[in-house]
């Protein structure tokens, strides 16, 4: 049974256990989500990251990512979906990119956007529609893109379901361990 393969081969990916944190087990929840419903009419509560704003405090640990527009908290660090590099330029053979601009990424990285977990800030835009855009919930600026089919990422693989937020369009915010820096400061 092929399903039955590929949730062993999850189960051995997160270490033998089942770890619902695990960025393995939340984009297998999301495709099995997309298998089982295509409509995507109502969507469970649990698939949607939390928002940031919604939270007194976010642990000193993470990392927070901001609308770099209006500075508005958009996810974490721990809603970052991983996936494993693909093969560059030459996966956009279908667009017939040329010799020179296969030359020009070296030195470059080649990921241009995150791939995240539905965050709630996201439903609105999310219910109903197969594909669309993500605009910042306060400024409205265009962040990325979603589809539930699947979108290629810049390093050539393809992620499904896909919810890309382009790294130009947010900031990195890291907050500093209040211990270090009270022992720093004395």
């Amino acid at each position: 049974n092929p399903g039955f393969q590929r949730q062993l081969k999850l189960y051995e990916a997160m270490g033998c256990s089942v770890d619902s944190s695990s960025a393995f087990y939340k984009r297998y929840r999301l495709q099995m989500l997309t298998e089982r419903d295509p409509e995507l009419q109502d969507l469970p509560r649990e698939v949607f990251a939390l928002d940031p704003t919604n939270i007194c405090q976010t642990p000193n640990t993470e990392v927070l990512y901001r609308c770099r527009k209006c500075r508005r908290a958009l996810f974490r660090g721990s809603s970052i979906l991983s996936h494993t590099e693909g093969s560059g330029p030459t996966a956009f053979a279908h667009k017939r990119i040329t010799d020179s601009a296969q030359l020009g990424g070296d030195g470059l990285e080649k990921c241009t956007s995150y791939f995240t977990e539905p965050v709630q800030w996201m439903e609105p835009a999310l219910l109903g529609v197969m594909e669309g855009q993500l605009l910042c919930p306060k400024c409205t600026s265009k962040l990325g893109s979603f589809s539930w089919r699947g979108e290629q990422c810049s390093c050539g693989r393809w992620v499904t379901p896909a919810f890309q937020i382009h790294k130009s369009r947010v900031d990195e915010v890291r907050t500093l361990p209040v211990g270090n820096f009270q022992a720093a400061k004395t």
